[in-house]
Protein backbone atom coordinates (compact mmCIF):
# COMPACT_ATOMS: atom_id res chain seq x y z
CA UNK A 1 0.00 0.00 0.00
CA UNK A 2 1.44 3.29 -1.35
CA UNK A 3 1.62 6.09 1.40
CA UNK A 4 1.16 9.33 1.65
CA UNK A 5 4.56 10.78 0.29
CA UNK A 6 3.41 8.66 -2.92
CA UNK A 7 0.57 10.12 -3.66
CA UNK A 8 1.96 13.77 -2.93
CA UNK A 9 4.72 12.91 -5.48
CA UNK A 10 2.05 11.91 -7.91
CA UNK A 11 0.37 14.81 -7.45
CA UNK A 12 2.43 17.41 -7.77
CA UNK A 13 4.15 15.77 -10.67
CA UNK A 14 0.31 16.16 -12.45
CA UNK A 15 0.19 19.73 -11.00
CA UNK A 16 3.42 20.45 -12.96
CA UNK A 17 2.43 18.94 -15.85
CA UNK A 18 -0.61 20.94 -16.18
CA UNK A 19 1.28 24.17 -14.99
CA UNK A 20 3.60 23.37 -17.46
CA UNK A 21 0.76 23.00 -20.50
CA UNK A 22 -1.08 26.07 -19.26
CA UNK A 23 2.04 28.05 -19.31
CA UNK A 24 3.23 26.72 -23.02
CA UNK A 25 0.16 25.93 -24.81
CA UNK A 26 -1.57 28.39 -27.40
CA UNK A 27 -4.49 26.41 -27.93
CA UNK A 28 -7.19 27.48 -25.62
CA UNK A 29 -8.89 23.98 -25.49
CA UNK A 30 -5.02 22.99 -24.96
CA UNK A 31 -4.97 25.58 -21.76
CA UNK A 32 -8.24 24.59 -20.48
CA UNK A 33 -6.79 20.58 -20.12
CA UNK A 34 -3.65 21.79 -18.40
CA UNK A 35 -5.77 23.78 -15.63
CA UNK A 36 -8.47 20.46 -15.84
CA UNK A 37 -4.85 18.90 -14.84
CA UNK A 38 -4.21 21.03 -12.02
CA UNK A 39 -7.66 21.08 -10.46
CA UNK A 40 -7.08 16.84 -10.78
CA UNK A 41 -3.49 17.15 -8.52
CA UNK A 42 -5.54 19.53 -6.31
CA UNK A 43 -7.88 16.01 -5.37
CA UNK A 44 -5.26 13.80 -5.26
CA UNK A 45 -3.68 15.71 -2.37
CA UNK A 46 -7.42 16.00 -1.14
CA UNK A 47 -7.88 12.26 -1.35
CA UNK A 48 -4.56 11.18 0.33
CA UNK A 49 -5.21 13.71 3.11
CA UNK A 50 -8.57 12.27 3.83
CA UNK A 51 -7.50 8.89 3.74
CA UNK A 52 -4.37 9.73 6.20
CA UNK A 53 -6.82 11.08 8.98
CA UNK A 54 -9.44 8.59 8.05
CA UNK A 55 -11.83 11.40 7.39
CA UNK A 56 -14.42 11.07 5.03
CA UNK A 57 -14.77 14.62 4.63
CA UNK A 58 -11.46 15.15 2.52
CA UNK A 59 -13.25 12.69 0.03
CA UNK A 60 -16.92 14.63 0.00
CA UNK A 61 -15.06 17.45 -0.71
CA UNK A 62 -13.01 16.26 -3.62
CA UNK A 63 -16.08 14.60 -5.42
CA UNK A 64 -17.51 18.53 -4.74
CA UNK A 65 -14.44 19.74 -6.62
CA UNK A 66 -15.17 17.23 -9.42
CA UNK A 67 -18.81 18.55 -9.55
CA UNK A 68 -17.26 22.05 -9.96
CA UNK A 69 -14.88 21.45 -12.23
CA UNK A 70 -17.38 19.85 -14.79
CA UNK A 71 -19.21 22.93 -14.57
CA UNK A 72 -16.00 24.89 -15.43
CA UNK A 73 -15.70 22.65 -18.41
CA UNK A 74 -18.80 23.14 -19.86
CA UNK A 75 -18.60 27.01 -19.38
CA UNK A 76 -14.66 27.11 -20.52
CA UNK A 77 -15.56 24.76 -23.72
CA UNK A 78 -19.01 27.12 -24.56
CA UNK A 79 -17.30 30.08 -24.17
CA UNK A 80 -14.59 28.79 -27.24
CA UNK A 81 -16.76 27.77 -29.14
CA UNK A 82 -18.66 31.41 -29.18
CA UNK A 83 -14.88 32.64 -29.57
CA UNK A 84 -14.26 30.29 -32.83
CA UNK A 85 -17.51 31.19 -34.13
CA UNK A 86 -16.57 34.81 -34.10
CA UNK A 87 -12.63 34.98 -34.90
CA UNK A 88 -12.28 31.41 -36.44
CA UNK A 89 -9.51 30.61 -33.91
CA UNK A 90 -8.51 29.68 -30.82
CA UNK A 91 -5.22 30.44 -30.73
CA UNK A 92 -4.80 32.19 -27.15
CA UNK A 93 -2.58 34.81 -28.55
CA UNK A 94 -4.79 36.30 -31.13
CA UNK A 95 -8.22 36.55 -28.92
CA UNK A 96 -8.25 39.88 -27.91
CA UNK A 97 -11.78 40.77 -27.93
CA UNK A 98 -11.61 42.48 -24.71
CA UNK A 99 -9.33 45.61 -25.97
CA UNK A 100 -11.27 48.60 -27.44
Amino acid sequence: MPGLHSYLVVAALVFAIGLFGVLTRRNAVGILLGIELMLNAVNINLVAFARLHGDPIGLLFALFTIAITVAEVAVGLAIVIVIFRVRRTIDADRLDLLRG
